[in-house]
């Protein structure tokens, strides 16, 4: 049965050279019949249009993704160490020891980094804003590939205990530069006879970074270690430790790992917690967005099945001449199936270039139209990032190219049946 069917459909679709020549004929139009020639072109326009639009969303959605956990990922650690009660960890050297004695969990870590971490003021100029205090070892620092490489002003090894390491989005908040002095302001200061009084330093920027997520470099001061355990009054003190893996995608099972090794007194976590929400939105946002936009191409789909509907209606007479001459049944349906199937090929193939090229040009185009419109379209506050993000990947193009062409393929089928099923006696008669 499947083998027949296979067969039966295979004839259909050889093509004479007679039937090409009257498919393009018919998709041209007369002039009595430019009402089916626009409702071609609108069809053709809604795939076109429909593709184009999701392969860049999707490709920008996926940008999104990688740039953000690259971003992450270059300055946060795979898998994060706290106490289990919150307080600073004395022995986070011990800490490391004892995960790395382990041999199994020892092939897995590149590095073992300890952190104190604080939320603070900062003030300069007359402005203040928000922020958080990374106390580091500059080594250690220097490990973290975003921010070695965007790293200005400096080198680690000359960062100086009085010195701190500024985002360059904080600097322009604050109108500060390499050189300039920062005000720090804990709430968790030092205990007086008329209480709690908030902690106030000065420091000297010993240098600028540009990771490129503004939420990191608009908030994030880097400390060398020991000036931030005299700051946060936490000596020999870590607030947790931080654990680079060679392959983040298995950060699950590490984590697990470690979890046993250190036992209850710890808290083990992975990137995939502390930023499920970011990851999680986009993925749902993402799906989303395939699904309403794959609508477009099906209504372009349902404008082929009424504009060929309306072609086969005004081509009964020539449908009938065409098979008292000798065109079979089959050849009058590959006739209209071609018509169709030529509206969706071609929109398919002008949008999917159209996609990829605006897909890899898009922060110029981007950058043209702010420049043209005068409106500021990718806020990097909103965004946290400061350039549009686009990756391109084959397969979901090629999904979508599929999806399109068999969307049409399907559409042009039951105007194309209708033709061959046409009686030409009947339609003879009746014109």
């Amino acid at each position: 049965m499947l083998k027949n069917l296979f067969a039966k459909f295979k004839e259909m679709m050889v093509f004479s050279r007679t039937e090409w020549m009257l498919a393009r004929r018919y998709l041209k139009g007369k002039r009595r019949e430019h009402f089916i020639s626009v409702i071609s072109l609108f069809s053709l326009l809604g795939i076109l249009l429909g593709v184009a639009t999701l392969i860049i969303v999707m490709s920008v959605m996926n940008g999104f993704r990688q740039e953000m956990l690259t971003r992450i990922l270059g300055i946060n650690g795979h898998i994060i160490v706290h106490s289990r009660s919150n307080t600073a960890m004395p022995n986070y050297k011990n800490v490391a020891e004892t995960i790395m004695t382990n041999n199994t969990a020892r092939k897995e870590i590149e590095n073992i980094v300890p952190l104190t971490e604080g939320q603070v003021m900062l003030g300069a100029n007359g402005r203040s804003t928000g922020g958080m205090v990374r106390g580091v070892y500059m080594s250690d620092l220097a490990k973290y590939p975003l921010v070695k490489k965007s790293l200005f002003g400096t080198t680690f090894e000359q960062v100086e205990p009085h010195e701190v390491i500024i985002g360059q989005a904080l600097a322009q908040k604050l109108g500060l530069g390499v050189g300039g002095e920062i005000t720090i302001t804990s709430a968790k200061g030092n205990v007086t006879a008329f209480g709690m009084m908030p902690r106030i330093r000065s420091y000297r920027i010993a240098g600028l970074f540009d990771i490129g997520m503004y939420e990191y470099d608009s908030t994030f001061v880097f400390m060398p270690m020991e000036a931030s355990q005299v700051y946060f009054n936490m000596p020999s003190s870590a607030s947790h430790i931080e654990i680079f893996i060679k392959n983040p995608d298995d950060s699950a099972r590490t984590k697990q790992l470690i979890q046993v090794i250190l036992g209850p007194d710890y808290r083990v976590m992975d990137w995939r917690d502390l930023n499920s929400q970011y990851f999680n939105a986009l993925d749902v946002e993402r799906n989303v967005m395939f699904i309403i936009l794959t609508l477009i191409i099906l209504v372009a789909a349902f404008n082929i099945i009424s504009g060929l509907v309306m072609l086969v209606k005004d081509k009964g007479r020539d449908i009938a001449i065409l098979r008292t001459m000798g065109l079979s049944r089959n050849g009058v349906m590959r006739v209209f199936f071609f018509a169709g199937a030529y509206i969706g090929v071609l929109g398919t193939a002008i949008g999917s270039t159209a996609g990829i090229l605006f897909c890899v040009y898009i922060e110029q185009i981007r950058k043209g139209l702010q420049s043209m419109l005068g409106l500021n379209l990718f806020s990097e506050e909103i965004y946290f990032l400061s350039k549009l993000p686009a990756k391109i990947e084959a397969g979901e193009v090629i999904t979508v190219v599929m999806m399109a062409l068999i969307l049409t393929f399907l559409a042009a089928l039951y105007p194309a049946w209708r033709a061959s099923k046409l009686d030409p006696a009947e339609a003879l008669r009746y014109e």
